[in-house]
């Protein structure tokens, strides 16, 4: 149509808020027309409960409505509860309403009789509107969110070269490595780097959704679906169309799980948990496991199909045993980090990064990482020295008192802030005994695996 802007109508649902029967079929034509789902009902309060079952991408919505709340109400609690565009329609419109209707957070404002052309116009800009808006808003998470790959040595700028290839296409990607080596760093450098890098990246936790809810969480539920399911709710398939899905600790997925999973990843579409209408999706799918998915085939709990879709090019992220000589560079980043978290930044010397480099690092760069906080809040002075580095590594101690006898560093700093690094040090030695696994760790600890998840997020081991 000439003078229509170009937009994609596939899955976008229009909302249409207005008590007249022949305004509701008349717009509803008009967008089915363009290929836009449109959805009619004849109260504010009907289209409210709609939009808490369903959500929808726009509304239109009617000034006056015969009914207990008006428009003007309506598009008050909807720009509040759903930050969705709306553009308002009246039969009695003035400047008055108009300029009322835009200060109130309405998008457009439309008069009757309608136009096909006015219409269609301020729905497509309505929603390219809204998509400039999540756009943004990703870009500042971007920007909050380091995605920096540090490192200069070979083993890592394999990996680097690897990404480069691989981002600008379609293909799927397994990130295969041991916890803490920077798995999920290596994912969002693919999203920067790839075509649909304004579009989310939506991250699944396999190993922290309980088995029983994973299903909700991936295609979503219907309202009473089960006990609990007061509203429906997305699930991360749809939040993630267009863009990119990244299935973190996939080797944690339960078989049966895996199976649906499987027929989804293939089909690109999938029904709701308790519902009947299919929903087709387009994802690209990043999935990452420090398991040997080889060996988990064999013993029976992976299924070697999926694990043939999800490694179209597999990315192998190096231990930091492998990479040592990029230790300088990472104590420099997690440093500059650091000093965002009003921690002081401290100097090392050479044989304080010799020291470290002596040293295995069973944790990666996550223990790393880790270990230059202990450091940086213990350690009083400017520089850290090698002999400093080596006490740490070599005890729970540090420093030393006059008599050059172990000091341990808590003493150091007041209670609060003593018993946070001990129940951070507590934690992370029993994640590292159970191989991270949270549910084991919980068990041993004694903690509910949900009340300990928060805590290690609280204490940022995990994020």
């Amino acid at each position: 149509m000439p003078g229509i802007p170009a937009l994609s109508a596939m899955s976008k649902r229009i909302l249409i808020i207005d008590d007249e029967a022949s305004i509701q079929e008349s717009l509803s034509g008009i967008l089915e027309d363009e290929g836009f789902e449109a959805i009619a009902v004849s109260s504010a309060e009907k289209g409210l409960e709609y939009l808490e079952d369903d959500g929808a991408d726009l509304v239109l919505l009617d000034i006056w409505l015969g009914d207990n709340m008006d428009g003007m109400k309506a598009l008050e609690i909807i720009k509040d509860k759903f930050s969705l565009p709306v553009i308002m329609i009246s039969g009695h419109g003035n400047i008055e309403t108009a300029v009322q209707a835009t200060r109130s957070g309405a998008f457009d404002f439309i008069e009757k009789p309608l136009s096909y052309d006015k219409i269609i116009l301020a729905v497509s800009n309505g929603l390219r509107f809204s998509q400039l808006e999540r756009e943004n808003r990703l870009l500042r998470q971007s920007t909050v969110k380091s995605t920096k790959i540090t490192g200069s040595s070979p083993a890592i700028q394999a990996v680097m070269d690897q990404i480069e290839m691989v981002a600008p296409t379609d293909a799927w990607v397994l990130i295969r490595g041991d916890h803490g080596t920077g798995k999920e760093l290596v994912a969002q450098a693919i999203h920067n780097l790839s075509t649909s890098k304004f579009k989310p990246m939506i991250e699944v936790n396999c190993a922290a959704i309980p088995e029983e809810l994973i299903e909700s969480e991936l295609f979503g539920h219907e309202k009473g679906s089960f006990t609990g399911a007061h509203s429906s709710k997305q699930g991360k398939f749809d939040q993630a169309d267009g863009g990119i899905l990244f299935l973190d600790e996939i080797g944690d997925m339960s078989l049966k799980t895996q199976a649906k999973i499987l027929r989804i990843l293939q089909e690109q579409k999938f029904e709701r948990v308790g519902g009947h209408k299919t929903i087709q999706v387009n994802v690209r799918v990043l999935a990452a496991t420090n398991k040997n998915l080889e060996e988990e085939i064999e013993n029976g709990n992976f299924r070697a199909d999926l694990f043939w879709r999800l490694n179209v090019v597999p990315i192998t992220v190096p231990q930091l045993k492998e990479r040592l000589d990029d230790i300088p560079l990472l104590v420099e980043s997690i440093m500059e980090s650091m000093g965002g978290k009003g921690l002081k930044v401290k100097d090392f010397s050479q044989d304080a990064f010799t020291a470290m480099m002596e040293h295995s690092w069973p944790g990666n760069v996550r223990e790393l990482r880790n270990f230059i906080e202990r450091l940086a809040i213990m350690c009083p002075k400017q520089t850290i020295t090698g002999e400093q580095v080596r006490l740490f590594l070599n005890q729970s101690g540090g420093m030393t008192n006059n008599n050059g006898s172990p000091l341990n560093p808590m003493l150091n700093v007041d209670f609060k802030e003593a018993k946070r690094l001990f129940e951070k040090e507590y934690l992370q030695q029993n994640l590292l005994r159970n191989d991270n696994n949270i549910s084991k760790t919980a068990e041993q600890v004694g903690l509910e695996r949900s009340h300990l998840h928060k805590k290690l997020k609280s204490l940022n081991i995990i994020q």
